[in-house]
């Protein structure tokens, strides 16, 4: 609708129905998820030091080991949002701003309270390794509690009781 047709209709009464059409994005599949980490590798590869390129690797062995777990997370929940956002948004976008630096500045130049921007990528990496390595634990700790429960189950359920006497010959 334009400015015209709203002065038209707001001066005669009218109120024309409007619809909006609000197209989201496809929300990430797994595909997309591993591809996006694997960009990452692929462009770091000889452009980044050894101490990056070992972060950069942690964090993606992290969210290959939780991509097909994120079902067990909920689609809502914090922690599959956290794990989706690193791997296509967050590790993308801080090397990607370590990259478009010249080698030399990176590495050398304090930036940031005495910190070259290289101290301040790792810094960065870091914390999203932690991040995904606790969201990693937690969900495999729901896992064993789920086994130890489980196991609880089947020892009450099949394990003889004093008061159940089992036929010493086989029935016919």
């Amino acid at each position: 609708m334009g400015f015209w047709q709203n002065l038209r209709d707001s001066v005669t009464g009218r109120t024309a129905e409007r619809e909006y059409e609000f197209e989201l994005p496809p929300a990430p599949t797994s595909a997309d998820i591993l591809s996006s980490i694997a960009d990452v590798q692929a462009d770091t590869t000889g452009k980044v030091p050894p101490i990056v390129t070992a972060r950069i690797n942690r964090i993606a062995n992290t969210v290959a080991v939780m991509v097909p777990r994120l079902d067990q997370l909920g689609g809502g929940s914090a922690q599959a949002h956290t794990v989706v956002s690193t791997a296509t948004s967050y590790l993308p976008e801080a090397v990607g701003g370590y990259l478009r630096l010249p080698r030399d500045f990176a590495d050398r130049r304090a930036v940031y309270k005495g910190k070259t921007s290289l101290m301040l990528l790792c810094d960065q990496l870091d914390l999203l390794g932690a991040t995904l390595d606790k969201i990693s634990d937690a969900v495999s700790r729901a896992d064993a509690a789920a086994l130890v429960a489980h196991g609880q189950f089947l020892a009450e359920k099949f394990q003889p009781s004093s008061s159940l006497t089992l036929p010493s010959e086989p029935l016919s």
